[in-house]
């Protein structure tokens, strides 16, 4: 039997129809259906594939490539989160969720479609979701002229679903990274700004610029039209804080602060756009703007060696070659001599303290709110069974086979009590292909122990668009908390139209049950999953009462 979600004001009578003509293939289905079937269960899926890997490794590409990390084992300590087993499944909006309007005003993006798969998602017990704030879209129209209406309406949308909200402060544009399928830059005068500037975006070794995120070289000079770029952020963050005060610490309960591109702490070392990257290439170092290379050459004369900042390394490559093709990421290259150690070290040093500004800032403006604070970082996993871990040195980790440089990052996060969500929780080493030296899975299990010696809070999101049992079921395993290195919260990448297939829904739906308990089942319950009812039941049978939490939107 098949159960079919219409419109919350007549789900009965018609399909709905999306508000305005659909823009991407992120549009959330307007007709969602449920079918009962025999119960699901998380064992390995023979059709699963990474988009970024087109071919699964053999065990003979894996089994040459030795792991290299050699970090002390950190102790592990309980992190400061609550001891439940509970890991509350909060899910991405569509990154076009809110577009500017015919009448130039901020507005939800296909807005009854919309609100009908918030319905779904609630009544699956999704704890609630998350929606990028743009600075494109906000302050489009001038400095500090904010437009906060389209969020107004997607805030009151999800109230009315009982739904909580992650709301990420994003601070880079959208566009020429993995998933990343519509355009929105920065706002037009900062644009403007970068254009009789340009060294206020980052730069690599060859004086290409990227727009994506201004450079955090320039964090503490009035670059932007007499503010900082640090003074920019806390006035935008302070306009958002005073106008959603009524939400925040109820329905927004959580403010994740973006720090570089795709909202991450880092440099835009893999830059996608235009070819300039492609998996598994080791990336470059973005250090040659004129303020990055004015620091550093204050740093190397400082340190009494003011040859060493003259510029970044000569022998580090190009983005897309491996580490063995350069003289300073191969086995016993230059990343591990004095001028190395001193150059990574500066590197990622500006880095954390790029991190503790903006953090210091958003945690004087929102510590009264009760809504938490998070930060992301990313899951740079290829390269990691090498000694030198090229890719992640280039993104600013400082994470070698012989120097942990994720203890460093929690502990700055940990300081402002700022929960550190990490990505690629999904991926197994397997999965990917021998050649890149990959290793997801004990990059996370680092990255776990690192947050819980720092004591602070780790949350987990997938890197790609995953819809099958593998995926959840690694997931499952990795939030468990009996070690007490479990996930405080999950953020499942993203709501489209393929999650709400009939077969993807089914596997999530299950997902999200398991989460709820803690990840110690990874299947449901006979009596759980023979029927929908359980998940869709206020529109199962016209005589049920609707749920509480869905009653406000009917």
């Amino acid at each position: 039997m098949a159960l079919t979600l219409r419109s919350p004001t007549s789900f009965i009578s018609k399909t709905l129809k999306p508000s305005h003509k659909p823009t991407n293939s992120d549009e959330p289905t307007s007709l969602i259906s449920f079918v009962s079937l025999p119960k699901p269960s998380f064992t390995a899926s023979s059709s699963c594939r990474l988009r970024a890997v087109q071919v699964r490794a053999s065990a003979n590409d894996l089994n040459p490539v030795p792991a290299e990390r050699l970090h002390p084992e950190s102790k592990a300590v309980r992190a400061a989160h609550s001891v439940s087993t509970r890991v509350p499944v909060y899910v991405m909006l569509p990154l076009d969720t809110i577009f500017k309007g015919n009448d130039g005003k901020g507005a939800v993006n296909r807005a009854r479609a919309l609100n009908a798969s918030m319905m779904a998602l609630r009544s699956a017990g999704v704890e609630g979701i998350m929606a990028d704030v743009w600075w494109g879209l906000v302050e489009r129209d001038g400095p500090m002229k904010y437009d906060w209406e389209g969020y107004s309406e997607l805030v009151r949308m999800a109230e009315r679903n009982g739904l909580k909200m992650q709301m990420v402060m994003s601070f880079h544009q959208c566009g020429g990274n993995v998933g990343d399928s519509c355009s929105i830059p920065l706002p037009p005068w900062v644009l403007e700004e970068m254009s009789r500037d340009p060294d206020i975006v980052y730069t690599d070794r060859s004086g290409r610029r990227n727009p994506e995120y201004i450079s955090l070289g320039c964090d503490e000079l009035p670059v932007l039209r007499g503010r900082t770029p640090i003074q920019v952020y806390s006035d935008y963050m302070r306009s958002f804080r005073d106008r959603f005060s009524d939400y925040l610490g109820n329905v927004i309960v959580e403010i994740q602060v973006g720090m570089g591109p795709c909202g991450e702490l880092r440099y835009p070392s893999y830059p996608e756009s235009n070819g300039t990257w492609k998996f598994p290439g080791i990336g470059e170092f973005q250090c040659y703007d004129k303020y990055m290379k004015a620091s550093l050459q204050a740093s190397a004369i400082a340190a009494g060696h003011s040859e060493w900042g003259k510029g970044g390394p000569h022998d580090a490559g190009q983005y897309n070659q491996f580490p063995e093709d350069t003289g300073f990421f191969k086995r016993e290259g230059t990343w591990n001599t004095e001028y190395g150690q001193f150059f990574l070290s500066w590197y990622s040093d500006k880095l954390l303290q790029h991190g503790d500004r903006i953090l210091t800032a958003a945690d004087s403006i929102f510590s009264s709110t009760g809504a938490k604070l998070s930060a992301k970082v990313a899951g740079i996993h290829w390269h990691y069974r090498t000694r030198s871990h090229a890719a992640e040195l280039t993104a600013g980790y400082y994470n070698t086979r012989n120097r942990d440089g994720y203890i460093p990052i929690a502990k700055m996060l940990a300081k402002r009590g700022v929960v550190m969500n990490f990505t690629c929780m999904e991926m197994k080493d397997e999965q990917q292909p021998g050649h890149a030296g990959c290793a997801p899975e004990l990059l996370v299990e680092q990255v776990k122990k690192a947050a819980s010696s720092a004591g602070v809070e780790l949350a987990g999101e997938n890197a790609l668009e995953r819809y099958d049992e593998a995926a959840y079921a690694k997931v499952l395993e990795t939030s468990r908390s009996e070690t007490g290195m479990g996930l405080s919260a999950f953020t499942y990448l993203r709501m489209n139209k393929r999650l709400f297939e009939e077969a993807n829904w089914r596997q999530f739906v299950s997902f999200v049950k398991a989460m709820g308990e803690g990840g110690r089942k990874i299947t449901l319950p006979r009596c759980d999953s023979s029927q929908s009812d359980l998940y869709v039941g206020f529109v199962n049978k016209e005589k049920r009462k609707p749920e509480p939490e869905a009653a406000a939107a009917l």
